[in-house]
């Protein structure tokens, strides 16, 4: 009863003192003050506290008098509990770069603020006349892809950044880079000799490789340096992921023109 008739007694007398986050040196302040180790764990475990409680720390603490008792309360405050998965989703959300909130590809502007790339219509075709796809996009002999206009409207100096917001089960190479060969009117891309328009080998003989580092849960980022030159290039997207478009094989590709 006396021991509990204290502490009540110091929380009154002591507004001041708890109305901050109890850290090492109020920890210091309350031993020289002459409180009991029980006063002074009762209030370290009712009150929030930063301690630091690296070695350093401990040894401050040691060496300034505090009881072993009370340095130990410290570290196991100290030790924070495991964050609940909703509050990992938050962080998780919360890491993301303002402007990027959904599956698609952004690129960071001249003011660091991240912009997104927008997409062009890519039509396939074979000497010279459009072909449907059959299943998963194979279709016997040489394919181009075609979009329409000799530049893309993103105009980006090197080196960029770029973010790649992946869907559900997708992976950032499966996004094809894809040097684009400019011409007056439209812009174009050639594929193997048969065998599949796009996928994660790398069947395009105008794909390049690109390196990505992931950011957050499917969000990853990628680097363009100078060895990359200038000229129309796009990120050619998976061919199952709801962009195949109609009958006459459309797909999309996230351009931009490379300027010195």
């Amino acid at each position: 009863m006396r021991k509990a008739f204290i502490l009540v007694a110091f929380l009154a007398l002591c507004p001041v003192v708890f109305a901050q986050a109890l850290n090492n040196d109020a920890i210091v302040k309350l031993a020289k003050a002459g409180m009991s180790e029980d006063v002074i764990i009762a209030t370290i475990n009712g009150s929030a506290g930063t301690f630091d409680t690296s070695a350093d720390g401990l040894i401050a603490l040691k060496t300034a008098g505090v009881s072993d008792k009370v340095v130990a309360a410290i570290v196991t405050k100290g030790i924070a509990p495991a964050a609940a998965p909703a509050a990992v989703a938050a962080a998780g959300a919360s890491a993301l770069p303002a402007g990027v909130d959904t599956i698609g590809i952004y690129y960071q502007a001249k003011d660091g603020s991240w912009q997104e790339v927008m997409t062009e219509v890519v039509t396939r075709k074979s000497g010279g006349a459009l072909k449907s796809f059959a299943t998963n996009g194979m279709i016997k002999g040489d394919i181009n892809g075609n979009l329409k206009g000799g530049t893309s409207k993103l105009k980006v100096t090197l080196p960029v950044k770029f973010i790649i917001y992946v869907q559900e089960g997708r992976s950032p190479s499966e996004y094809g880079l894809i040097r684009l060969h400019a011409h007056d009117k439209d812009r174009e891309f050639r594929t193997q000799t048969g065998g599949f328009i796009h996928s994660s080998s790398g069947a395009s003989k105008d794909a390049l490789d690109f390196e990505s580092k992931k950011i957050a849960t499917r969000v990853y980022q990628v680097t363009l340096d100078q060895t990359v030159g200038k000229g129309e290039y796009g990120f050619l997207a998976p061919t199952d992921t709801g962009n195949m478009g109609n009958a006459a094989g459309n797909g999309k590709m996230y351009t931009f023109s490379v300027m010195e």
